[in-house]
């Protein structure tokens, strides 16, 4: 149906011209702006399905798209996806969407062009994931920071310009770098096509700089341990769907470098360095979920948690060097750490987001995110509370949620590399549960502390559809996670490939 079709074009462009579009029109009418964001992030869900559908796992790189850009420089307007790509994207436009609904009623101030912020990222993600150009990669990476900026600084708490700054200031100084070296592989590989940066066989001087300039930008996104500490405050500024964003899609990007960028461009510099990727994964891993412990505030705590989430994903990305040290390729130990990585990229995106949606339901309504302030909500809102208890048990890594897949893949695979590995690494699930169970005894269960507990209103049909939505994503993807590890695997096997044939 879709054939011919610049689908992928559509994916990027579509968003953005609908925030304009609000932008343009959005002061005439709350509600007008309401249902034009709706119609724009509902359409571009219901476009990107086809990818799904239309899409051959064992096909490499599909729907592309080149027009030339910039002929001079040899830069183009170059689009594909593949099996890593895909479900980042489909993750992007369901994420906007939930946001979009999450809002409705919420956010009065300037709702225009808070819509249009979304939506406009929206575009601009799509195009970071999709882009098979190094700059024009750059380009949507870099444009991502200021619709971002926007949300956090307009909607966000009384500490939002700190918040703001130092989001920006984190993420902005990272990429500069990644930008010298795109820039340097354009002269090696004479294209600035990514698969043509591919196996240019670098002397391991060069691949050691060409990978720390991509972590110093890779690193700062996902967040890893010790450039970690913008999330927690912009994650505590941000408005909920801000948040929402934040920790489905934006997080995943950083990974989705180290997929596409320092593991098949660097695959020397990327072995030496896999102790320290390790290390740092291992801590976030770790402290990270012992940090998380002692917070107070709901949003905080889920932060941290995204962070130790986020650690199984570069530990299962970079483990793969001690499996074949230890076990050799045709084991499927990498292959497998490769994809608890990418599946936990995925099922943290539904989970996280879940929890901010969950921790804003309450925020609406209290106005505060201080657990003490809470306790016995399960007395007055027994639905939320249900939905609640769900994505905690999630988060925590139950067997049968989206949480775990994961998570077992990784531990699973570590174990081939080092004992001590999955050790640390399965600490995580007893922290985890900690510091998640912990918040939903003191915010859900036990007597109602306090008036305000006791007025509370139950979800409203809006609430309950978008939570149900999400528990459904959850639950589907911890009970029957086959199909979307058969569409990465094909493209993680391929990355593996150009990794061992240095």
């Amino acid at each position: 149906m879709f054939e011919g079709w610049p689908l992928l074009s559509v994916l990027v462009w579509l968003p953005i011209a609908g925030g304009v579009a609000l932008l343009a029109i959005g002061r005439q009418s709350a509600v007008l702006t309401r249902w034009l964001a709706l119609v724009f992030a509902a359409l571009t869900f219901l476009l990107s399905l086809p990818l799904w559908t239309g899409f051959d796992p064992h096909g490499g790189m599909q729907f592309v798209e080149r027009v030339p850009w910039i002929p001079v420089f040899g830069i183009e307007y170059a689009l594909g996806v593949d099996g890593i790509a895909m479900p980042l994207i489909i993750l992007t436009t369901f994420s906007t969407l939930i946001v979009v609904l999450a809002g409705w009623d919420t956010i009065t101030d300037k709702p225009s062009v808070y819509y249009a912020c979304f939506l406009i990222m929206e575009g601009i993600m799509n195009g970071v994931f999709a882009a098979m150009d190094a700059i024009l990669f750059y380009v949507f990476w870099e444009a991502m920071l200021v619709p971002m900026f926007l949300i956090i600084g307009i909607w966000g708490g009384e500490n939002r310009i700190y918040a703001t700054i130092k989001f920006f200031l984190y993420t902005f100084l990272g990429s500069v770098l990644m930008l010298v070296a795109l820039v340097y592989l354009r002269f090696q590989a004479d294209s600035f096509a990514i698969a043509d940066m591919y196996g240019l066989g670098l002397p391991l001087s060069v691949q050691t700089l060409i990978f720390l300039a991509f972590l110093a930008a890779f690193a700062v996104k996902v967040p890893m341990w010790p450039v970690h500490t913008w999330l927690p405050d912009a994650h505590v500024e941000a408005p909920t769907g801000g948040s929402v964003i934040l920790a489905a899609i934006m997080l995943k990007i950083g990974a989705y470098g180290f997929l596409r960028f320092s593991l098949p461009i660097a695959p020397d510099a990327s072995l030496k360095l896999s102790g320290l990727l390790i290390a740092l994964s291992l801590i976030a891993v770790v402290y990270i979920g012992l940090v998380a412990l002692v917070q107070k505030d709901m949003k905080k705590l889920i932060a941290y948690s995204s962070i130790a989430h986020m650690g199984f994903v570069t530990l299962g990305f970079f483990v793969i060097f001690p499996i074949m040290a230890n076990v050799g390729f045709s084991d499927g130990g990498a292959l497998l750490a490769m994809q608890g990585g990418m599946v936990q990229m995925v099922a943290h995106g539904f989970v996280s987001a879940a929890m901010f949606l969950c921790v804003g339901v309450l925020y609406d309504r209290m106005h505060t995110r201080q657990i003490e302030a809470y306790g016995g909500v399960v007395n007055t809102m027994p639905m939320f509370a249900a939905f609640f208890v769900l994505f905690a048990m999630a988060n925590s890594g139950l067997p049968g949620t989206a949480g775990f897949v994961g998570e077992f893949m990784v531990i699973l695979s570590s174990f081939k590399a080092s004992f001590w590995y999955s050790l640390l690494a399965a600490t995580a699930l007893i922290t985890g549960a900690a510091y998640t169970l912990w918040m939903i005894k003191r915010v859900v269960f036990g007597a109602v502390a306090n008036e305000q507990v006791a007025a509370l209103d139950d979800l409203n049909k809006r609430e309950f559809f978008v939570l149900l939505v999400l528990a459904i994503a959850v639950v589907g993807l911890g009970v029957y996670p086959a199909p979307l590890v058969e569409v990465i695997e094909p493209s993680l096997q391929r990355v593996l490939d150009v990794v061992t044939a240095r």
